[in-house]
């Protein structure tokens, strides 16, 4: 939320009073009716905290609602979407901005468009459900249907342009670097995919179950085993990644060259800060434990003592500008497309004058080529694992 405050600084060229709304929700209701009456008057609040002070956010009777990464609420039923509805409905003006309106499904896009005029998609998420899915058992979509009507309606308020055509950004580069397990680790892995096809071949094939697989397979590539039984002890298999990373973090810091690191798992993490502190290279992370994240990306972009920043990719995905680095280095994805195409812009957006590079640790025939793959053509693969579960896990 911090980034509102410094952008207001850079870019506004008018009288405004801001505060950003953080701390008890008792605080932030006192930060909001001390807003000095000068000029535009703006609260910046993140989701997680309207439903908590709705009261006061309707009392203080804004004109204009602005919800930016509206795909927070694409959920009607969460408590942080209906507080934005009710919002929405005492202001004059309401904008949403997002990269990604749909995340998971066509259905994505109600609640969004609920706080900008219910006449639009209409006020019934039932009735609307029923006019753009195909429901099969238990009220689920199986399948849509009027998509050219729903497309039409939404684009109808709605005005899309791409960076490349509204940012003066430079190129970016991908690249793959190819990782082969020790032997031992990749007779471990290949004996958890057979296993994995006993297990799923004689007992009940669920969502669940194949993601669950899936996720061990991703953390052995990461150089962890979980065993089932056991959910906070991790036993480290493999440094083939790890490795692989020193050696373009080596790289890096002889260039005087900033980097970012993504990963996905907290122990994939710790590891890789236990290796920058040996090496005694200061760092900024951010994850979920991580309370002031502002101040880390702060450190991150204004210490030039600070060579990296290693950050969960859940948690990075939305908000943060992390342009003092060119270079991103993906050490573990998930399945979430918006996650992955989100923490790509973190160095990738205003204020960027280099070619941005990212490069992907992927582990040669595992589930890392799999996932990649799925993300590069846009592939969710959560909505296919039930039908296709033999080839992803293969």
């Amino acid at each position: 939320m911090s980034v509102w405050d410094e952008e207001f600084q850079k870019f506004a060229d008018f009288s405004y009073s801001l505060s950003v709304l953080q701390g008890s929700s008792e605080k932030k209701a006192s930060a909001l009716k001390a807003i000095p009456h000068k000029g535009l008057e703006v609260a910046v609040v993140n989701y997680d905290s309207i439903a908590l002070i709705e009261k006061e956010l309707l009392d203080w009777n804004p004109d204009f609602i602005i919800c930016d990464e509206s795909s927070k609420i694409k959920n009607p039923t969460a408590k942080m979407s209906k507080s934005a509805h009710k919002i929405a409905k005492v202001c004059s003006y309401r904008l949403i901005l997002t990269g990604t309106p749909i995340q998971n499904n066509p259905l994505d896009f109600f609640s969004q468009y609920k706080v900008l005029d219910e006449n639009v998609l209409g006020k019934s998420f039932y009735a609307f459900k029923n006019q753009y899915a195909v429901l099969g058992n238990f009220n689920q979509p199986i399948g849509w249907r009027n998509l050219a009507e729903l497309v039409k309606k939404a684009h109808s308020i709605a005005f899309r342009v791409t960076k490349e055509e509204a940012l003066d950004l430079p190129e970016t580069t991908d690249i793959i670097r190819n990782i082969s397990f020790e032997d031992k680790v990749q007779k471990l892995y290949k004996k958890f995919v057979r296993d994995s096809y006993t297990e799923l071949e004689k007992g009940e094939v669920t969502a669940t179950n194949i993601l669950t697989r899936l996720l061990r397979l991703q953390q052995i590539t990461g150089g962890f085993l979980r065993p089932d039984e056991d959910v906070d002890r991790y036993e480290k298999v493999s440094t083939a990644k790890l490795d692989a990373l020193e050696d373009i973090v080596d790289t890096s810091i002889s260039e005087n060259k900033k980097l970012v690191i993504i990963a996905r798992f907290i122990p994939e993490i710790e590891e890789i800060c236990r290796m920058l502190e040996s090496k005694k290279i200061q760092y900024a992370k951010v994850c979920g434990e991580v309370k002031d994240r502002a101040a880390e990306v702060t450190e991150f972009q204004e210490n030039p003592e600070c060579m990296v920043f290693v950050g969960q990719l859940q948690t990075v995905s939305m908000g943060l500008t992390l342009t003092a680095a060119s270079t991103m280095v993906f050490y573990s994805l998930s399945y979430n497309y918006a996650d992955y195409s989100q923490a790509r812009a973190r160095i990738h957006r205003i204020g960027q004058r280099n070619t941005c590079q990212y490069i992907h640790l992927v582990v040669k025939d595992t589930i890392d080529e799999t996932v990649l793959h799925a993300l590069k053509d846009k592939e969710n693969i959560a909505s296919k694992i039930v039908d296709d579960w033999r080839s992803i896990i293969k």
